[in-house]
């Protein structure tokens, strides 16, 4: 009965060093086949018509002229525009200044490529709300995507706070 005994132990002890052999080699090698992980991009593509969870579509970075026709869902309210200021603050201000100036006003922009002036009248009259909207979400020429760290909600909101800059804006038709 001693020699079972050590002869099932032994075989178990061996069967353990070889489950523990094979995830150690899976767990050496697998490093060199996964696929490169890059912050703000996407790695893995999307079914074609996939809608994330209580989300929108979103319009890749491609079709910003299909983008530019989506109406602002966002009602520019004081709410609305308090909370686009605020995540502007957090996510804009590197790059855009505190006043949404642009130029050399961030901190990112000093060793950068400038940002525009987001006050700029012109400016503003040549872009739609889909396009800022989409401009956020899935970032420009230059610009990275911000559409993993903003919902699209608040990317609405941004571009209410970024209308409200400009005399005559968002902050115009936010007064009650």
């Amino acid at each position: 009965m001693k020699y079972v005994f050590m002869l099932v132990l032994l075989c178990v002890a061996g069967a353990a060093g070889l489950m523990g052999a094979i995830i150690g080699y899976r767990w050496l090698n697998d490093m060199t086949h996964t696929v490169r992980i890059m912050p703000g991009e996407r790695n893995f593509s999307m079914p074609v018509g996939v809608v994330p969870r209580g989300g929108e579509a979103i319009i890749p970075k491609e079709q910003h002229a299909v983008a530019a026709k989506m109406p602002n869902p966002v009602k520019a309210t004081p709410e609305s525009i308090a909370l686009g200021r605020e995540r502007f603050t957090t996510f804009c201000v590197p790059c855009h200044g505190p006043e949404a100036k642009g130029g050399v006003t961030g901190l990112v922009a000093t060793k950068f490529i400038p940002p525009p002036d987001l006050t700029n009248a012109d400016l503003q009259r040549q872009r739609t709300d889909g396009y800022w909207h989409s401009y956020i979400v899935v970032g420009g020429a230059v610009m990275p995507a911000y559409g993993e760290a903003v919902s699209s909600q608040e990317a609405w909101h941004i571009v209410n706070y970024l209308r409200s800059l400009v005399p005559g804006g968002a902050r115009a038709a936010a007064k009650p």
